[in-house]
């Protein structure tokens, strides 16, 4: 990118998204503060809290500080990924386990019927989207480029400090884009080339897993974009 030549083949494309959204994502990073990266602009936020103050069921992380994870679920949001994993071949037991849930909630979103209904999902910080993005990507290195073994929730201290955790995010963010730069035209279709345990990507052509990590880097980058400007014109009438 920057010097006018554009890739076409399928990795150069999936590189090229990403590294746009990057520069974009890195413009809006810049000058977080603590008080910024911290603000619950609702109540019942989710967001990173010291290990003895966290409260929802499932907070997770290594260190002093745990980001905020609630009780198992299948967001309406996921119905219709969900649908296809089923018709491309998926067993209902491992989406169940995919997801931490039973079979039955399994069977019972398989069984909607008309839209799905709103998500009741809680607000959360900045502090907890750039975690969240954080996780997910140091994971998705050590399960496809590292040695496959460590828990993706067990890597990454969060840190209630934004200048540390934006600067230790885009160390990890470098690292996996190098790794992802060396991947072969065999490599995108190899199905489970990525090992990453907590979701689909070991039943996936890598192709297929980029895809989703550049989708879930832009809507989370979006989502700390709008945040910002919500903090930047809140004692505004």
């Amino acid at each position: 990118m920057g010097d006018g030549q554009v890739r076409m083949d399928r990795l150069g494309l999936l590189l090229e998204q990403f590294d746009w959204a990057r520069e974009m994502a890195e413009v809006r990073l810049a000058g977080l503060s603590d008080e910024e990266y911290l603000w619950e602009p609702a109540p019942d936020c989710w967001s990173i809290r010291r290990r003895a103050e966290a409260t929802t069921p499932r907070a997770f992380g290594p260190g002093e500080w745990l980001l905020d994870q609630g009780a198992p679920d299948i967001p309406a949001s996921e119905y219709a990924e969900v649908a296809r994993q089923v018709a491309g071949g998926m067993t209902v037991a491992k989406i169940a386990e995919d997801w931490s849930v039973t079979v039955e909630r399994v069977e019972q979103v398989l069984a909607h019927v008309g839209p799905p209904p709103p998500d009741d999902a809680p607000v959360t910080t900045i502090a907890w989207r750039l975690g969240h993005l954080h996780y997910c990507f140091a994971g998705e290195w050590e399960w496809t480029f590292g040695e496959r073994r460590r828990d993706p929730k067990l890597m990454v201290d969060f840190s209630p400090s934004a200048d540390a955790a934006v600067e230790r995010f885009w160390a990890t963010i470098d690292r996996w884009r190098e790794g992802v730069a060396t991947v072969t035209e065999e490599q995108l279709d190899t199905v489970g080339f990525s090992q990453y345990p907590y979701g689909s990507a070991p039943d996936d052509p890598y192709a297929f897993v980029l895809t989703g990590s550049n989708l879930e880097f832009i809507h989370h980058m979006a989502e700390i974009a709008l945040l910002r400007d919500l903090w930047r014109t809140r004692t505004r009438t």
